[in-house]
């Protein structure tokens, strides 16, 4: 076949097709024709395989043209494998070890082979199984704070930040899914929303006649599309995580793109604080998961804890950019005045990073693109709760952020909230 003309991969076609790969045979066996082949994408966009052989194993995932949870009436260029290989060896730099392996990439056929994570369950998926896992806070604190960093101009040399941030600005399509997806349709009657009907309408109406959550959420956005701070994950929840009790690997940033600190770090936080509220629907004793939801808020405590940590550590060490300069501040004695920045800095991020969980938490429960953690929930009324909860903090973090003093705060609202019924 043309290797130049794309085609979607199968489980019968990929051994064929890939099976000349001189890395792929090093790391999965010689003999294609005994490789073992599973389609396992549950995604919304990709086709995914694990392919098995007498050596190891790898994972295959290929874009398809379009966006799979939709279909072909929504097309979707193939470029953004592009930005997701790009997107995975700078975040490998910046943080080794905390993305899978990559083996080869393929732009024409927007193939990418990288290591198969295993025996590693996505992150979504243990936590509604009600599963502690004691280390994740702190990956993945220091995760988003070394990535964050490293990829700013607080750290890079202007030159290739600004390089960096044209290549990345070519991701058009999928930034204009967060912008419609996440920061406008839930916020009215658009083709692809859905919520749980008609337990919501209610909530849904109320938050859709809402002025100042809606100005809120537009000025998120406009964040979102003008502050180009640093290379973010884009699409960092509890669905791109993979976890064991020992090890936290962060996967598929397909949608990374030049955006603010902030933005990882309040979608992260937010599928936190939706799996808080989603716990009472996976038990049969509301009791039972007491210590699971203490642990959800300990962990978003964690992580911004650990952030705002390692984010110091870095300023304090590798603020080698254009911005804050050293010459400014300690080069001349004024260690304090660095500090003073600092503060403003970290200020900064921690009210927009509030912003952009709430809007989160009501795209994910009034859009297109659900996730499992209240989806699951099979009574409709009882997940209806839930997901009543994670709206009404959803709203008060978006429009409240300037306000709120410490995620302290935060935690003393979701835990009110978690006693209210719907109303």
């Amino acid at each position: 076949m043309d290797t130049h003309v794309f085609a979607a991969l199968s489980v019968e076609t990929l051994p064929g097709r890939l099976g000349g790969n001189a890395i792929l045979r090093e790391k999965i066996g010689d003999d294609s024709a005994r490789w073992a082949v599973k389609e396992v994408g549950d995604g919304n966009l990709n086709l995914v395989f694990i392919v098995t052989g007498e050596k190891g194993a790898a994972i295959v995932k290929q874009a398809l043209p379009y966006v799979r949870l939709v279909g072909e009436s929504w097309p979707l260029p193939l470029k953004r494998s592009f930005f997701e290989y790009h997107a995975l060896i700078r975040q490998s730099q910046r943080d080794p070890g905390m993305v899978p392996e990559i083996f080869f990439f393929d732009a024409a056929q927007a193939i990418i082979a990288m290591e198969f994570l295993t025996p590693h369950v996505i992150l979504r998926r243990a936590l509604i199984d009600g599963r502690i896992l004691p280390k994740i806070g702190r990956d993945l604190g220091l995760f988003c704070a070394r990535t964050l960093f490293r990829g700013s101009d607080f750290s890079m040399v202007t030159r290739d930040k600004k390089a960096d941030v044209a290549l990345f600005a070519d991701n058009v399509e999928l930034c204009d899914i967060t912008e419609n997806l996440v920061f406008s349709d839930p916020y009215f009657e658009a083709e692809l929303n859905r919520h749980t009907s008609p337990q919501l309408d209610p909530i849904v109406a109320e938050l859709r006649g809402d002025r100042d959550l809606k100005v809120e959420a537009q000025r998120l956005k406009h964040l979102f599309s003008a502050k180009a701070e640093t290379l973010c994950h884009g699409d960092l929840h509890t669905g791109s995580v993979m976890v064991t009790d020992d090890e936290t690997r962060v996967i598929d940033p397909e949608f990374a793109f030049y955006g603010p600190i902030s933005f990882d770090v309040g979608m992260l936080l937010a599928n936190f604080w939706m799996s808080y509220f989603a716990q009472s629907g996976h038990e049969s004793d509301d009791a039972g998961r007491d210590e699971m939801r203490a642990y959800l808020l300990d962990t978003v405590e964690t992580i911004w804890e650990t952030f705002r940590a390692e984010f110091a550590n870095l300023w304090r060490n590798e603020r080698k950019g254009i911005l804050y300069q050293a010459s400014l501040f300690e080069d001349q004695g004024d260690m304090m005045g660095a500090e003073q920045a600092l503060n403003i800095v970290l200020d900064e991020i921690y009210r927009e990073m509030l912003g952009f969980a709430g809007i989160e938490m009501h795209r994910r429960i009034l859009g297109l693109a659900h996730n499992a953690d209240f989806e699951t929930i099979a009574d409709p009324n009882h997940r209806a709760a839930c997901e009543s909860r994670a709206l009404k903090l959803g709203r008060h973090l978006a429009v409240n952020r300037h306000r709120i003093h410490s995620l302290k705060d935060v935690r003393a609202t979701a835990e009110r909230l978690q006693k209210e019924t719907l109303a």
